[in-house]
């Protein structure tokens, strides 16, 4: 009993340890989809910094993993949470590198006008964000029903990557001057329409560690 409790207090403390890594990830979406509207350098360089910091936690976190198995062996469910969350990790280090890739561009056109006031991207940040949220949450709480719901903000998401892609094609056809920063504004929505993606990857993790079902939501 004492060696139940002290595995089941090692899986909160790694699924805190994700909760922390997912927080991490929120605020680098955030904050380079606002140093490219701002065009601020050093929000930029600081988003780049931070990269590094989330990949070290993802190391950290999928040595916990590791261990858990090795030491507990683990069946059945148990072993779907252990296993859910090495690919949960691995999603999020993805998310991070395409914020990471988000500051990049913000680098290369900072020192440009924008070619368009920047409004479906953030909108697409924030949808973004709040998927990281939900999926992560629907994983702690075991919420099937909040998974399934990634889906249709997974949709939301596409839908604006393509009236992003459209106007920018406008804009590149109307005037070739500024086909250099459209195509890596055009990047930028392709990344945030991957983090969404991501999102829903979790959401279907955490639908087959509940169940030991595999579900499509994308």
């Amino acid at each position: 009993m004492a060696a139940d409790r002290t595995f089941h207090a090692d899986l909160r403390e790694l699924q805190q340890e994700i909760l922390r890594m997912g927080s991490m990830v929120e605020e680098a979406i955030d904050l380079s989809v606002t140093a490219l509207k701002e065009q601020d350098v050093g929000l930029a360089q600081k988003v780049r910094q931070g990269d590094e910091a989330i990949d070290d936690l993802e190391l950290l976190i999928e040595d916990r993993c590791v261990k858990l198995i090795a030491t507990q062996q683990p069946m059945a469910k148990d072993l779907r949470r252990i296993s859910v969350a090495f690919k949960i990790i691995t999603d999020l280090e993805r998310m991070a590198d395409y914020a990471n890739d988000i500051a990049k561009a913000t680098l290369i056109i900072a020192q440009e006008p924008l070619i368009k006031p920047l409004i479906d991207i953030p909108r697409m940040a924030k949808l973004s964000q709040k998927m990281v949220k939900a999926a992560l949450d629907s994983y702690v709480n075991e919420d099937i029903e909040l998974a399934m719901s990634l889906a249709e903000a997974d949709d939301e998401v596409d839908s604006l990557h393509s009236q992003v892609l459209r106007e920018l094609l406008t804009y590149m056809m109307e005037d070739p001057k500024t086909i250099r920063q459209a195509t890596h504004l055009s990047f930028v929505s392709r990344y945030l329409e991957r983090i969404s993606d991501h999102a829903t990857n979790i959401g279907e993790r955490v639908i087959y560690m509940v169940t030991g079902k595999r579900k499509d939501l994308n």
